[in-house]
């Protein structure tokens, strides 16, 4: 596989603008990871707040990874191991909070599952509090509540013009110790130096060690660019302004559009070939699922031939010792889906129709059956696939018919 990782901001990017992952976007994402393909969410939004999208995308049977508080944080989603982290140091909030005060701004900080803040009436506060899936505890004195080092620190108004005099003051004034940037219009962020979603995912690709030309950015925002600029493809949304789109090397349609399932079809899904699908990792991704639970493992694929082996255990037996026949449905199933995913276009799915099986013998258990599936039609709205099932010793157990009907995506 040329890539490695696809990294994608949410708000503007992953969601539409009614903060929603489309059905064509989930697919499309669901068969990158099932090729091998690992999806990191970049966002400024708290891990708490991520943490429901990445389940939605199934990160945690895949492999995923969170990079939140605009890189404050990286979270492993499939073990919950907090991979990297950095925070503010405490003593810094005094002088944040007297100027928020002083330009009677409000403010407010993330903790565990709750927003801290001084105002918590504030319209943005509370839709930030909606987004994040938090809840508000409204404080009189915050810098006596946040007894803790926060990963950042906002400051929020609708005074445009003075959140930017305050941003231009305090590049200079705290260069060196902390950084500030506009999110929003509204939102002026303290973080601490030197985190930004490019300089996160460094350290997550050192981990990882995956090269940079080894991965796809997806973004909207002038908080995306110093990720874009350090992927191998960079990608803005159709929705990104000028400076934004000026910075990469393509740009998709918007998050209204289906922007990013548009740009995973085209710059991964249509390049696949059969005989780069990572059966290895397939296997692996599926260890939780019923695939997984019966021991069924892929060991070859191509666009008309698909194998994979199951054994004859205390998982697949009938209570007398001999290979279950739902089992062996359950393994023909597998092969087929597999091989109608891989003779899929990328603006297709795959939906099991109708499997049928003839038993001719038995396989006992401590053998491993192998299943081989060929596809006997391919159709424009179906497939239809012939899997026989062997003992090791390659007498014939089961023939099993299997359909598949090949739908477009909505």
């Amino acid at each position: 596989m040329k890539y490695k990782l696809l990294v994608l901001d949410i708000d503007g990017t992953l969601l539409n603008d009614n903060k929603e992952i489309t059905p064509r976007t989930q697919a499309a994402l669901l068969k990158v990871q099932q090729m091998g393909i690992h999806i990191v969410l970049a966002s400024g939004r708290p891990t708490n707040g991520v943490m429901p999208i990445a389940k939605k995308l199934e990160l945690n049977h895949y492999g995923g990874f969170i990079l939140s508080y605009n890189g404050g944080q990286i979270i492993n989603v499939q073990t919950g191991e907090l991979l990297f982290e950095k925070r503010i140091n405490p003593e810094m909030l005094p002088y944040i909070d007297k100027k928020a005060k002083k330009n009677d701004f409000a403010i407010f900080t993330y903790h565990k599952d709750y927003i801290i803040t001084d105002k918590p009436d504030n319209e943005h506060i509370k839709q930030e509090a909606i987004l994040s899936n938090m809840e508000i505890r409204g404080v009189n004195d915050f810098v006596e509540a946040v007894d803790f080092a926060p990963c950042k620190c906002m400051l929020v108004s609708d005074d445009e013009e003075a959140l930017i005099g305050l941003e231009n003051h305090w590049k200079k004034r705290l260069g060196g110790v902390l950084d500030v940037f506009r999110s929003e219009p509204y939102f002026l962020e303290v973080v601490p130096q030197f985190i930004d979603k490019g300089n996160t995912l460094g350290v997550l690709l050192s981990k990882l060690s995956v090269l940079p030309e080894e991965v796809i950015a997806i973004g909207d925002g002038v908080c995306d660019v110093s990720m874009l600029q350090g992927a191998g493809l960079g990608i803005a949304m159709g929705n990104a302004e000028d400076s934004v789109k000026a910075c990469v090397d393509i740009t998709t349609l918007t998050n209204n559009e289906d922007g990013v399932a548009f740009a995973v079809e085209k710059a991964v899904l249509s390049a696949i070939r059969p005989t780069e699908i990572p059966l290895e990792q397939l296997n692996m991704r599926a260890r939780h699922a019923l695939m997984g639970n019966l021991g069924i493992q892929y060991t070859y694929a191509s666009e008309n031939r698909v194998e994979a082996t199951m054994p004859v255990d205390e998982r697949t037996r009938q209570p007398f010792g001999i290979l279950h026949g739902g089992a062996t449905l359950a393994l023909a199933e597998t092969v087929a889906g597999l091989g109608s995913m891989i003779l899929a276009q990328p603006d297709e799915i795959v939906v099991g129709m109708q499997v049928s099986g003839n038993h001719m013998s038995s396989a006992h258990e401590g053998d491993t059956v192998r299943a081989v599936g060929t596809i006997i039609h391919k159709g424009r709205s179906s497939h239809v696939w012939n899997v026989d099932v062997f003992t090791s010793t390659d007498k014939l157990v089961s023939s099993i018919r299997v359909v598949n009907s090949i739908l477009k995506k909505k």
